[in-house]
């Protein structure tokens, strides 16, 4: 509605941008100029599921590739006509969902409405490939083929990584994250309802939960600014299933400051158009600065209980606190698989979620493992400060 208001009487288009895509601006008006500004368009380059995935609800699950949604880094365009309608649909009918997971996907599926409304339309000049890419000389957008650098990767040193457990899990997940990632923690420490010192693990005195694991997350959160583990400047909190690049996440790192109250990794919303709020979700890593480990438990946030949701509890605090969620598409709450396969094929990923029905050292190997540990600094984009 605000960008109706504001731009809807002298714009013909609004274009959105994801902040590490680049624009050739007479390219995008000429691309844009080949459509009727007075009629309802939705233009991208489309991504379609190849299975029905349980990020999208499993919609379409007879046919999952038939609906197609943008893809964000490779910018998307509404017309204002279009615009005006979606603005009064949203101010007469509130949105039903109170979950924002992909937004991508929901935004299709609103201008979408069943088949009433428009389809995406696809724009082969709005692209993902990388600037020095022969096939970018038709793009007007391209896109930044490496993760920023912002300065020297976060020191090993300076990353202390939880890892969330229970004892039916010690000998089927635990050794999956010691074949694969471990070996990059400086300091790791295996929190479970068990102390098993064959692993080992720390028994935290918290209960174990079937869902939620709110008692255990906030265990952490203390146990990290005492004096019983190394003082660092960052906290990882991920589940015993994650599967994470640690030389890819201080790469990343590197564009925060640890001295500001940051909370960063895959953003979900609840019930955002009712002033609801955003949080991290939790299996795809939480990373928090040791500041917004700090503020979060001076305010005196705690769980209604041992089971609830600890993702969500710790964005309703954050958002009490009026401290933000910062959303990276490098992390990922689901598998490979529950992504389109165009989305994740310029992408630098930071993390995956999940066992079920894959191997997840084959996912490992594929997908994360370090292949930028001997990279240099002259390699990596180098950005001033740049908000993933």
């Amino acid at each position: 509605m605000i960008l109706s208001q504001s731009f809807g009487k002298n714009s013909s288009w609004i274009v959105f941008l994801e902040e590490e895509t680049n624009v050739k601006m007479t390219k995008l008006v000429q691309v844009l100029g080949k459509f009727d500004q007075n009629k309802e368009w939705f233009l991208g380059k489309p991504l379609h599921d190849e299975e029905s995935t349980i990020i999208h609800h499993y919609a379409f699950a007879e046919n999952p590739s038939v609906f197609k949604y943008p893809d964000f880094s490779a910018a998307w365009a509404l017309s204002i006509p279009l615009v005006v309608r979606l603005a009064n649909k949203v101010r007469d009918e509130p949105l039903k969902s109170d979950f924002t997971i992909d937004l991508k996907h929901e935004v299709a599926l609103y201008i979408w409405e069943n088949g009433k409304g428009q389809h995406l339309t696809a724009v082969p000049e709005l692209c993902t490939e990388p600037d020095d890419s022969p096939q970018a000389q038709h793009c007007a957008t391209t896109l930044r083929s490496l993760p920023p650098l912002c300065g020297e990767p976060v020191s090993a040193d300076d990353v202390f990584v939880a890892v969330k457990t229970c004892k039916k899990f010690h000998s089927e997940r635990v050794p999956v994250v010691k074949k694969t990632w471990e070996k990059d923690a400086l300091f790791l420490e295996y929190y479970s309802d068990h102390a098993d010192p064959s692993i080992p693990t720390i028994n935290l005195g918290v209960p174990n939960t079937e869902r939620g694991h709110c008692g255990k997350t906030f265990a952490i959160l203390k146990r990290f600014l005492s004096d019983d583990v190394p003082k660092t400047n960052w906290l990882l909190i991920v589940d015993d299933d994650t599967l994470i690049s640690l030389p890819r996440l201080q790469v990343l790192l590197s564009c925060y400051d640890p001295f500001e109250p940051v909370c960063l990794g895959e953003r979900y919303g609840y019930g955002l158009s009712q002033g609801g709020y955003s949080y991290i979700t939790g299996g795809g890593g939480m990373v928090f600065s040791r500041e917004a480990v700090v503020r979060l438990l001076k305010s005196g946030c705690k769980c209604y209980s041992n089971d609830a949701p600890d993702d969500m509890v710790l964005g309703m605090c954050l958002n009490a606190l009026g401290l933000p969620v910062t959303h990276s598409p490098l992390f990922h709450q689901a598998r490979p698989e529950d992504y389109a396969r165009d989305f994740l094929a310029h992408q630098v990923p930071v993390s995956f979620h999940k066992h079920w029905n894959i191997d997840p050292i084959a996912v490992f190997n594929k997908w994360l493992k370090d292949d930028l540990r001997t990279t240099t600094a002259g390699g990596l984009n180098k950005s001033t400060k740049t908000e993933l």
